[in-house]
């Protein structure tokens, strides 16, 4: 009788750990991702806004990890080295993410606890496999 409690109360305590650990999305594969393309408007002088979309990101960092990239490159061919990250809304519909990001760009390092070296953060992008602008 006392076995069969024990395993009861055992049984009880793995269904409750079980059930605090949900609520992330979980995939038994991965993803294929697929980068449908940046859209770069200059809004003014240094500030440019970057639309992205892509399809099989894991979350909404994907998405900004995807604008970061095109700020960065963007930076660069304008013959700037960094970028200070102003905003990035993200959205979601069916299995299409968009993201739409806006940077300042400038050729000193810019103040700021968000900002890039828009060198190395295209480095890392190739290597992840990340396209740029």
């Amino acid at each position: 009788m006392r076995q069969g409690l024990v395993l009861a109360q055992a049984i009880a305590i793995v269904a409750t750990v079980g059930a605090c650990a949900g609520g992330e999305e979980r995939t038994t594969g991965p993803q294929r991702v697929e980068y449908k393309g940046i859209e770069t408007i200059l809004l003014d002088g240094e500030m440019v806004n970057f639309r992205v979309a892509m399809t099989g990101a894991r979350s909404e960092a994907d998405v900004e990890d995807y604008g970061r990239c095109a700020a960065a490159q963007y930076a660069l061919i304008r013959g700037f080295g960094f970028a200070r990250h102003v905003r990035t809304q993200v959205g979601k519909s069916g299995d299409l993410w968009k993201g739409d990001a806006v940077y300042l760009i400038s050729a000193a390092l810019p103040r700021g606890t968000r900002t890039i070296d828009a060198e190395v953060t295209v480095r890392n992008c190739g290597e992840l496999g990340i396209p740029t602008v």
